[in-house]
């Protein structure tokens, strides 16, 4: 896994990048909505918009959750990054009722086409495609939980880009209702993605365990030494997992060695689960013999 600091200099330059072209894309797609007065159109214009906002959110969040831990976040402030995945989700969720109310709403009106929209619609496609695919193999291979949201996000522009190209040119042929239908369609795209951001979230912001809790006693407790495990709570801290266990020993075990025992629990439980934040409370016990 590569080391907190490389890791944030990589998702920084990768969000950056992303933000620029997100411009471009957003350009582009206000120019065809206005010309041919699609509203599909211009509700992926809008979702565009979104990302460039998120791009910028997130590359602060990026920057502030990569400080060291202080006196008012001692365990760091990796749950930025997980807030901005929430927020991520929302402003998705957000987009897509708005968008849907609009379809909805939306009287009869004149959609038209030419050929130099439909290149340029084409070429959208095209750039989000490849930008969603380097998003997301970037985020697997930094294990980085908003470059996956934003990949989510930048698919759900791949999704959107092409229910509207083909809406929008039925809409051209005189199917002017194909157009509030492929808008709608686009909101449900869109809701569905912002539920499984939401689903990845909340976990981490509200503590749910992120390693099954039997597993981690029978980790320490296979350590020669360690007695009963009287707690074991796990939790994500961002992307990343932390461990603490109460576990007793035996109470006439010296000081050093039980610091040992300790020391041995921790680096089994580390290999086992690439865990890099730990802490194991030691409890004398009259039960527990070497």
């Amino acid at each position: 896994m590569q080391e907190t600091p490389q890791k944030d200099r990589h998702v920084l330059r990768i969000i950056f990048i992303e933000g620029a072209a997100n411009l471009v894309v957003l350009g582009a797609k206000l120019a065809v909505g206005i010309s041919t007065g699609s509203l599909a159109i211009i509700g992926d214009a809008i979702h565009s918009f979104t990302d460039v906002l998120n791009n910028g959110v997130a590359w602060l969040v990026v920057k502030h959750s990569s400080a060291p831990p202080d006196a008012e976040h001692p365990y760091g402030h990796r749950k930025f990054e997980t807030l901005a995945v929430f927020g991520l989700a929302t402003l998705l969720a957000v987009f897509a009722f708005e968008l849907a109310l609009q379809a909805i709403r939306r009287e009869d009106s004149v959609v038209t086409t030419g050929g130099w929209e439909l290149l340029l619609m084409l070429a959208v496609l095209v750039i989000n495609v490849v930008l969603s695919a380097w998003q997301r193999f970037w985020a697997r291979k930094l294990n980085s939980d908003i470059l996956l949201a934003d990949a989510s996000h930048t698919f759900a522009d791949v999704l959107t880009s092409t229910v509207v190209i083909i809406g929008w040119q039925l809409s051209a042929m005189g199917y002017q209702w194909l157009d509030q239908l492929c808008a709608l369609g686009v909101s449900g795209l869109v809701l569905y993605l912002a539920f499984t951001l939401f689903r990845r979230a909340l976990p981490a912001l509200t503590d749910m365990s992120s390693i099954d809790s039997e597993a981690l006693i029978a980790t320490a407790e296979a350590v020669t030494g360690a007695g009963t495990i009287r707690r074991v709570r796990s939790r994500w801290i961002g992307s990343e997992r932390a461990v603490d266990m109460i576990i007793s020993v035996d109470a006439h075990l010296p000081i050093a060695q039980a610091h040992a025992l300790a020391d041995q629990i921790e680096d089994r439980l580390e290999a086992h689960y690439g865990l890099r934040d730990i802490s194991i409370h030691m409890e004398p016990s009259s039960e527990v013999r070497l």
